[in-house]
């Protein structure tokens, strides 16, 4: 897995994940017009003219904003800029080049890495219009004029970004890989689980219920193999699911439920074991998919001689359906760092 990174990054609202879709071929960052959809780093393999490379979608970038959420964006495409060979800069023709767009691409020079200037939303093809010429006080080199709807001017953006790329150190073992979905409902601690497992924040956390919309996936490997996680969005009622982008988001969680292995279900044992946790369950067994049941803050439940076994016997009951569904240890995430088990 040493294939060079492309980070692409911008202020929100750009085009940033319309691009990204359309550079490697699939729709896999959910697209809206409502500005802070993308969240965490979206991952996908971009081919061009023979060599592969992977492809990063991040968040939209407010260097200036205190909010949680936009904060956490930030950081995430920060961790994006650090690990990536070459960074794409998407801007917007239609609003010119703004103050946000000054800072990202003052951010990005600090970060020594090689920067592409791209300005979307060139819709017409010919001589690039005079707003265009407005980009070059970035200070980052020629632009380059892209249509992410169209796909015009992509080539001559994938060969400039190319440019940039060492092969050299690219692995080219193909093993297999074993995809496992982290499943469940919304804030049972999904993303937690993940950023333990890999040693870093991959996936935004927090007690905010939803954070997660897009699936994450993070590959990792070990002795006993490579295996690909995926963090999705909450699975919630769904009576209550109010917004279109909620939709899109328990769309790619069925998703990647379909093109899994192995489905970690995760239960929050302080709310103990819910009717949706089974339908939860229920999509995962009716994908023939393999289960594991995950119960987690198992430290936060108040405890006796009999909780164990209590708990285990529900368990057996409400997951009958499950025959083949294998009963995790109790997890609970640490704030130390740690992760603590105890057998259910």
């Amino acid at each position: 897995m040493n294939k060079p990174v492309i980070a692409v990054v911008g202020r929100p609202n750009v085009g940033k994940s319309t691009l990204f879709n359309k550079l490697i071929g699939q729709r896999l960052s959910i697209v809206d017009d409502t500005p802070g959809v993308t969240r965490d780093r979206i991952y996908g393999e971009i081919e061009w003219c023979g060599r592969s490379a992977f492809a990063v979608d991040t968040g939209g970038i407010e260097p200036k904003s205190d909010d949680v959420i936009l904060s956490q964006m930030r950081r995430q495409a920060q961790l994006a800029i650090d690990t990536a060979s070459v960074i794409i800069l998407v801007t917007d023709i239609k609003s010119g080049v703004v103050a946000t767009d000054a800072e990202v691409a003052q951010m990005l020079q600090k970060a020594g890495k090689p920067v592409v200037l791209c300005v979307n939303k060139c819709d017409k093809v010919g001589e690039p219009p005079m707003e265009f010429y407005e980009f070059y006080n970035l200070g980052l080199g020629e632009p380059v004029m892209v249509s992410a709807v169209h796909g015009h001017g992509t080539g001559d953006l994938l060969d400039r970004v190319f440019e940039h790329l060492d092969f050299s150190e690219e692995d080219d073992a193909d093993g297999s890989v074993i995809n496992v979905a982290v499943i469940g409902k919304p804030n049972a601690g999904k993303s937690s689980l993940i950023n333990k497992i890999t040693g870093e924040e991959r996936c935004i956390v927090s007690t905010v219920a939803g954070t997660t919309r897009d699936t994450i996936d993070t590959v990792i490997e070990n002795k006993y193999g490579r295996f690909c996680l995926t963090d999705t969005a909450g699975l919630r009622r769904q009576s209550k699911i109010y917004d279109d982008i909620e939709k899109y988001s328990i769309l790619r969680a069925k998703m990647a439920i379909e093109r899994s292995d192995v489905c970690v279900i995760m239960i929050d044992a302080t709310e103990g074991i819910t009717e949706q946790d089974t339908k939860v369950a229920g999509l995962a067994h009716e994908a023939g998919r393999a289960c594991v049941l995950a119960v987690n803050k198992w430290d936060a439940v108040e405890k006796n001689d009999k909780t164990m076994q209590e708990f285990k016997k529900k368990l057996d009951a409400d997951f009958a359906f499950c025959v083949h569904v294998i009963r995790s240890a109790g997890v609970h995430i640490g704030k130390n760092g740690t992760a603590h088990r105890q057998a259910v």
